[in-house]
Formats: structure tokens, C-alpha cells, sequence
């Protein structure tokens, strides 16, 4: 059975929530709107009705047992980035992690310690 989050997945404006909810923990609406106004304007209310949608959706929780309801995450960040990326790469890369991984190297400039984590990977993984 594929889980509520997969069915729905969160858009730019809720991985900016969810972002705000990973870095801080479970948080008030006012909170991650006050957090989402140091990158860009955005009204209360227009946060209040996503986080309201994302628990709709089942991608938060609301802890509505104290006056000021408190949302939290439902999946980890590494499981919602990787479900993400997986399916970039299947649409854009035709599920080609070598594709993309030279894409990103051409059009990036990758640091000492950037490539250095990668032959690190690449090695491990010449080990299995």
C-alpha cells in the first residue's frame, strides 16, 4: 500500500514549509511564516491556508491539543528528498543517474571537497 505522502506530493511553496519545519521542529503557523518572510513577503493567512492543505494532504500533522495548533512533519527529509529525486530522474534523465550526475558536473563548478565526497561514494560503491 503506497503511503498518503507519496500520493501527494508537496509543491514549492509546502517544501519551503517543510524546509522551515526540518530545520526548526514542529512549529506554529506564525513561526514558519515569520521564517518564510526572511527569505520573501508572505502573508499569514497564505501560509495558514497551505499548512492547512498540507495536513489535508497528510504531508503535516496538527497538534490542535493547545490553543495554538503546532505542525509537524510526517516523513523525513532524506525519504521526501530521495521519493523526489527518484522521480526527477525518471521523467528528466530517463531514470539515468549517470545523466544527471554529468549534467550536474558539467554545469556546475564542483568543489575539492564536493569531488572528493564523490570518488569517496564511487569507490565504496566499486566495493558491493
Amino acid at each position: 500500500m503506497e503511503d498518503q505522502s507519496r500520493k501527494s506530493e508537496p509543491t514549492k511553496s509546502e517544501l519551503e514549509i517543510l524546509n522551515v519545519l526540518w530545520s526548526y521542529g514542529p512549529s506554529t503557523v506564525r513561526f514558519v511564516n515569520d521564517k518564510l518572510n526572511e527569505q520573501r513577503d508572505i502573508n499569514y493567512t497564505s501560509t495558514l491556508k497551505l499548512m492547512q492543505i498540507m495536513a489535508d494532504k497528510g504531508i503535516v500533522k496538527r497538534d490542535e491539543s493547545q490553543m495554538k495548533h503546532i505542525y509537524h512533519v510526517v516523513e523525513e527529509k532524506q525519504q521526501t528528498q530521495s521519493h523526489l529525486l527518484d522521480k526527477f530522474v525518471d521523467s528528466v534523465y530517463q531514470g539515468s543517474a549517470g545523466k544527471l550526475v554529468m549534467q550536474l558536473l558539467g554545469n556546475k563548478k564542483a568543489s575539492a571537497e564536493d569531488l572528493a565526497s564523490i570518488r569517496a561514494m564511487l569507490d565504496k560503491l566499486d566495493q558491493k
